[in-house]
């Protein structure tokens, strides 16, 4: 069930008019073309088959979508961030299984490579942003959850040879068993230095699978002396100690892009509520004449209007040039943890209803969870505004 569309402008609409042709194309393919497509998935849950989300990735690559901030001369469409991250909100709004799949995530082309060598962006990024192929990200380790760059893997250097030897164990790594390219960050001198790893590679394998809420396996990721060549270095020779600086610019934009998604999740879900409220009756009345039932949308269209406003003033920041680590954090802690709140409440306005596996609700509530734990969790992002304050 899908809610009657609201009436009027919000006040997040200010920041949306310049780039509302684009959005509207891009919900245009995904009703057109995703949205009979995921009407042949199962009910379970589960993320789409890799097959069907490639297809996904190449077509909407094809009209421009995907990796759409990527240059022209990359394969992309120049877009600014804040389009972008529009694009992203309207995947989250539509609740289209396949819509977060049209638009570049964890598998797709990553900031790390366009610091890379001409050679590097030939080879890799280019195919990325095309849709091509995937990768994936080895940075996470057991005993360094949140705090990113406190490495144990290591990299050395085979004098005999000039190949560089990786050691080490990686933990929570999105698309790691089918990804063409292992972004590995590993520590060079104590530094940490990013470095390409094929698929492939004898050294490099796949460990433990976990098994998340939200249906989407994460995996451990082992670097058995992984040796790859002396042009692995992302960026090369001056790439080597550089990662930590890459890797705090890529998080920044990341933490904003889940923050858009947020944002449109929680409309989805206050859409499905608000419709629900004007339809089901009880006692003689719309359950939405109920007070309690107001204060559980109004309040929810309160905080995603305030969420929202937050994350496009900071992807306008973006592109003018300023990419404050502090800014992202608030918008992602602000987003995230209130698009949990309204999910929670639609649910509640549905009863059990919304409860029942196979409701759209039911499989939010368990998927937005995990949107306070990615890209840094809620309480890491309060640590990075706090130390902005001088508080740390």
């Amino acid at each position: 069930m899908t809610a009657p569309a609201a009436t009027g402008r919000t006040p997040s609409s200010v920041l949306e008019d310049e780039h509302r042709d684009l959005v509207a194309s891009f919900e245009s393919f995904v009703r057109r073309e995703l949205e009979p497509l995921a009407a042949e998935l199962p009910e379970s849950g589960e993320l789409p088959p890799e097959d069907m989300r490639g297809y996904v990735r190449r077509r909407s690559a094809a009209l421009g979508f995907y990796a759409g901030d990527h240059p022209e001369e990359l394969g992309g469409s120049g877009m600014p961030f804040t389009a972008v991250a529009l694009l992203h909100h309207a995947a989250g709004r539509s609740g289209c299984p396949l819509a977060p799949s049209a638009l570049a995530g964890s598998e797709g082309p990553s900031p790390l490579l366009r610091r890379g060598t001409p050679e590097q962006v030939e080879r890799y990024l280019l195919p990325l942003v095309r849709g091509e192929t995937t990768r994936c990200l080895a940075l996470t380790e057991p005993q360094a959850g949140s705090d990113a760059f406190h490495l144990t893997s290591t990299a050395t250097r085979d004098p005999a040879t000039g190949e560089w030897v990786l050691r080490g164990r990686k933990t929570f790594v999105s698309n790691a068993e089918g990804a063409d390219l292992t972004l590995v960050v590993a520590a060079v001198d104590g530094e940490p230095t990013g470095f390409v790893v094929e698929a492939g590679n004898p050294g490099l394998r796949i460990g433990q699978r976990y098994a998340g809420m939200s249906g989407e396996p994460l995996y451990e990721v082992l670097l058995e002396d992984a040796r790859v060549p002396a042009d692995a270095v992302i960026g090369g020779e001056e790439g080597i100690g550089a990662a930590r600086g890459d890797g705090i610019d890529s998080l920044s934009r990341g933490r904003l892009v889940v923050a858009a998604m947020c944002d449109g999740i929680a409309e989805y879900a206050l859409a499905q509520g608000v419709g629900y409220a004007r339809e089901r009756r009880a006692f003689g009345e719309r359950i939405g004449a109920y007070q309690h039932i107001q204060e559980h949308l109004v309040t929810s269209r309160a905080e995603i209007e305030a969420a929202k406003l937050l994350t496009l003033a900071c992807a306008r920041l973006v592109d003018a040039g300023t990419e404050a680590p502090e800014n992202a954090a608030l918008a992602k802690l602000t987003s995230s943890e209130t698009a949990v709140r309204v999910v929670d409440r639609a649910l509640r306005v549905h009863g059990a209803t919304g409860w029942v596996r196979g409701h759209p609700l039911e499989f939010l509530y368990r998927y937005v969870r995990m949107m306070t734990v990615i890209e840094g969790t809620s309480e890491i992002q309060k640590v990075i505004v706090a130390r902005a304050m001088g508080l740390g």
